[in-house]
């Protein structure tokens, strides 16, 4: 079964602030192709989605993914969808993304 791979828009802004970070550090082909990969490697859970770490103590569902060693994927799998909740980059955290408000 392959499921449907949504993301985000939280997970869209994470990948176009990337995308900006990497141009001006870096060029714009590089950070392009940065995304790209992250985003292929999105649409790999179609296939193979119970990957990564369950994170039940942020969130119910939560999965972490590493990505490439600086970024990580955060999303949740549901009946026939994954999910991409969030692309979390360099010092960002997933306690501190799915942080809960008391």
């Amino acid at each position: 079964m392959k499921f449907k791979v949504v993301v985000t828009p939280e997970a869209r802004d994470d990948l176009y602030e990337l995308y900006d970070y990497i141009s001006e550090h870096g060029s714009p082909q590089r950070a392009m192709a940065y995304v790209e990969r992250i985003e292929k490697a999105c649409l790999s859970l179609q296939t193979l989605p119970n990957r990564g770490m369950l994170r039940e103590d942020l969130r119910p569902g939560l999965r972490v993914m590493g990505f490439e060693r600086w970024a990580s994927i955060a999303f949740r799998v549901g009946s026939d969808t994954v999910a991409i909740l969030r692309i979390l980059y360099g010092g960002r955290s997933a306690e501190r993304a799915f942080r809960r408000s008391v």
